[in-house]
């Protein structure tokens, strides 16, 4: 459906209105046209028939009764006149140029007699033109106006010898002259068709007016201001509005919109300028946060190979111990002329468990090292068993001394995750300290590490049967510093720098406690390339 736009809405509102005017005008002016023709054809209708009147009573008085007869027709066969009839007082036909007449006899109820017998009332005598006058549509649908003129009885008719009528009575009868309206029905006809031409062509020439006017003083406008705004809407600010009209309201609304253009503009600018400079501090500011992130996970790193140090010294010396005694054993088997035959084996016995030892040593200092290495972040594939075993074997004789059972649940066939390998085994190492801790020298403590693939990720779950977290602790432990340990035994950044480091890989952690039976860390890290799309080929068949 098409919709007006503003000069249609105005051109049908004002031809709307228009048409009302015209209606109501040329009403007024038909029925004003009307009221004279009747008012003019009633005057002549009254003079005629006083003419006649005056002729037949001339003719009745000199006792011509046919001559009056004959001037009658005479009269009747003029054009626009349809016929002419005459009544006594009595209502009694006397005459009438109708050569057939069905009505001999009439009623005071009849038209002819009704304007002087209206209402049962006695009869008035007197009457003007035109309320002796009654107009009627015949069957034939022609308009006709009848006239009834009293015939009165005047002194010389009642005083005269040959009159019976006595001089007390005022009306000897009525003439009823009906005559043809077509000359005024053609005459309105014609008035009409006039009033329509000219109130066509005047339609027609205001609606041109109209339709020019608003085109050319509020469309054209108006399409520009559109055009206007469509560009500040698509954020073009650089082309200014271009307006020559006048000072009227459009004019006022065009000024108000380009001053709008030219503040938003610069609105937008210095927008632009604050969100560079924004972007800029934000670059700034991001580059601080990574390094003190850095530092901050360098610093609890730090913190846990303080913790772990005694625990690892402790671990290195059983085996120097035990390559020491292998050593004075191996002094007193060898001689001065070399080792007994008999004592062979046993000095090789014992050259191996000394290699033993010291390689398990070694592998100490080189986890120790390699977990406390300030690198570079790095992430690449990595076997996430393989982090979690490197990592457990430096809390080992801790968790040991703690009388804590440490259990692992590894998923041999698991996936490669994407991720930096020392930063993943802080994750490990972080979790393992704080569920050993949760256990608060408690009897029979037991942390189970899982691993274990599930919903297209790797999940690491480190389990303990600790103390629990209360519930209104549960969304404080990942803030920084926020610890509930004794004081001296904790500052509170583990969990934060676990979070911290778990979001950075893409991943996820959450957290699942209940006080007195424990808590579960679990956490979520995205495949590694290759092995997600071998896990999309390896469901590829199963989903078709």
């Amino acid at each position: 459906m098409i919709r007006p736009g503003i000069t249609g809405k105005l051109v049908i509102a004002l031809t709307t209105l228009v048409i009302l005017a015209g209606v109501v005008g040329g009403t007024i002016s038909l029925r004003s046209q009307e009221r004279h023709l009747l008012n003019t054809m009633i005057l002549g209708a009254d003079q005629l028939s006083n003419g006649i009147t005056r002729a037949t009573w001339e003719s009745m008085l000199m006792d011509h009764r046919q001559s009056a007869y004959e001037v009658m027709r005479s009269i009747a066969r003029t054009e626009g006149i349809d016929h002419i009839r005459m009544f006594n007082r009595e209502g009694t036909m006397m005459f009438s140029t109708r050569e057939v007449e069905t009505e001999r006899r009439v009623t005071k109820d009849a038209a002819a007699c009704v304007v002087c017998h209206a209402g049962g009332a006695a009869p008035r005598d007197r009457l003007d033109a035109p309320s002796r006058v009654r107009v009627s549509t015949a069957e034939d649908g022609r308009r006709r106006l009848m006239m009834v003129t009293p015939i009165y009885n005047e002194p010389s008719c009642s005083q005269a010898a040959c009159h019976a009528h006595p001089g007390n009575m005022k009306v000897l009868g009525v003439l009823d002259v009906t005559f043809h309206l077509d000359y005024v029905d053609r005459e309105l006809t014609a008035a009409r068709t006039r009033i329509s031409l000219v109130f066509g062509a005047m339609i027609a020439l205001i609606n041109v007016f109209i339709f020019f006017f608003t085109r050319r003083f509020v469309a054209q406008p108006i399409r520009r201001l559109m055009g206007a705004t469509k560009r500040v809407s698509e954020m073009n600010l650089e082309q200014p509005l271009v307006w020559g009209e006048g000072d009227d309201e459009l004019g006022q609304l065009a000024r108000s919109f380009e001053g709008m253009r030219v503040r938003l503009r610069g609105a937008l600018g210095e927008l632009n300028e604050l969100a560079q400079n924004l972007e800029r501090k934000v670059v700034e500011r991001t580059e601080q946060l990574k390094a003190a992130n850095q530092k901050l996970v360098q610093t609890d790193r730090l913190a846990s190979l303080g913790q772990l140090s005694a625990s690892v010294a402790h671990e290195i010396n059983n085996p120097l111990s035990g390559v020491l005694n292998l050593s004075m054993l191996l002094q007193r088997i060898l001689k001065d002329d070399g080792i007994p035959k008999e004592r062979i084996p046993e000095f090789r016995k014992y050259l191996g468990q000394i290699s033993s030892e010291t390689s398990r040593a070694g592998r100490i200092v080189s986890d120790l090292l390699a977990f406390s290495r300030r690198s570079k972040p790095q992430r690449a594939e990595a076997d996430l068993n393989r982090i979690v075993r490197t990592t457990l074997s430096l809390v080992d004789h801790k968790l040991r001394m703690a009388d804590v059972c440490l259990e692992l649940a590894l998923d041999e066939r698991l996936p490669h995750v994407w991720c930096d390998s020392s930063q993943m085994q802080q994750v490990v190492l972080n979790l393992v300290m704080n569920a050993a801790e949760a256990m608060h020298e408690r009897k029979g403590g037991r942390i189970e590490v899982v691993t274990r693939c599930a919903d297209g990720q790797v999940v690491l779950e480190v389990r303990d049967n600790g103390e629990g977290i209360p519930q209104e602790q549960m969304a404080k432990i990942f803030d920084p510093f926020f610890t509930t340990k004794p004081e001296g035994k904790g500052v509170g950044l583990g969990l934060a720098v676990v979070y911290g480091i778990v979001q950075a890989h893409s991943g996820d952690i959450d957290v699942k406690s209940e006080v007195g039976r424990g808590t579960t860390f679990a956490v979520w890290l995205p495949l590694a390339a290759a092995d997600a799309a071998e896990g999309r080929q390896a469901a590829a068949p199963a989903g078709r």
